[in-house]
């Protein structure tokens, strides 16, 4: 038994599977303001851990040679050999497969336009060898989860306007904290010839974007919940959001950045879950 479930754990661990916490919540989001049922938010999760798994896999398996030449990165699965490269193949494979049946479960329209995501999850590693601004492909890819989600339950492009603001703050609010993520490596980058915005332009200018992004994202935030006609929770929450965007920027600078992973993984998990449980309570409120 052990000996069957130690690589499906390996790959799970390759894939970050406990990262999903991040774009998860707003998809819901965007799927409760449409009307969802149960049913759909089923498959709509099904769909969005399939797609997210699947473009993790190809992610590393494509940067597995990168990822051997950093420090930080050297000990991941593909790297020192406790998941194969076939194994990781096969189970990217899988995740994709399930993520179009649950995208053609839903609808056709969603069935449609699932290869598109697909293709902007994959270009992801690609654009950090020819682009500076890999971050902004990370974030038109992750900006798809919150539109998927809208178009999954009502099935047409129409009145879907509130679905792309909140796509777009999704995809800046993701974009930006990979900026400070991308910061670590900016030197180890420079070296092996990856490209980000800290490799080229600078820590200092990396975390200056990053802020501006992150008010950007608070400012789509707000629209958002003006046009679908959010109530006092949604404020509120949006002000501990507010706190939680604050505490991230302030203890990670140019001279320390031994604090981004609480800044990535703590504080950002913290404002997608805050968000969607005030949002939660709002729609409860209203009925």
């Amino acid at each position: 038994m052990t000996a069957a479930v130690a690589p499906a754990r390996a790959f799970l661990r390759l894939v970050a599977i406990e990262h999903s916490v991040f774009a998860l919540p707003f998809a819901y989001l965007a799927a409760l303001t449409a009307g969802a049922d149960a049913g759909e938010l089923a498959l709509i999760t099904v769909a969005m851990v399939g797609a997210r798994t699947g473009a993790m896999a190809v992610n590393r398996i494509i940067d597995r040679h990168i990822d051997a030449r950093n420090p930080r990165t050297a000990k991941r699965e593909l790297v020192t050999g406790a998941v194969s490269v076939r194994t990781a193949w096969t189970g990217a494979a899988v995740a994709l497969i399930v993520f179009l049946g649950a995208a053609a479960a839903l609808n056709w329209l969603c069935l449609v336009l699932a290869p598109l995501a697909v293709v902007a999850l994959v270009g992801y590693p690609y654009a950090k060898r020819f682009t500076n601004w890999p971050h902004a492909v990370l974030a038109l890819a992750q900006a798809a989860g919150p539109v998927g989600a809208w178009l999954a339950v009502t099935g047409t492009l129409t009145g879907s306007g509130p679905a792309w603001v909140l796509g777009a703050a999704v995809g800046l609010w993701i974009g930006g904290f990979d900026l400070i993520y991308a910061c670590q490596d900016a030197t180890v980058d420079r070296e092996i010839g990856v490209h980000s915005v800290p490799a080229r332009y600078g820590v200092p200018f990396a975390l200056r974007l990053s802020t501006a992004v992150h008010v950007v994202t608070f400012g789509l935030f707000v629209w958002f919940g003006t046009l679908v006609g959010l109530g006092w929770p949604w404020w509120i929450g949006l002000v501990v959001a507010a706190g939680a965007f604050a505490y991230e920027h302030s203890i990670v600078s140019p001279g320390d950045l031994s604090r981004v992973n609480r800044a990535f993984f703590t504080a950002n998990g913290f404002v997608g879950l805050a968000l969607f449980a005030f949002a939660v309570l709002d729609l409860a409120v209203r009925g």
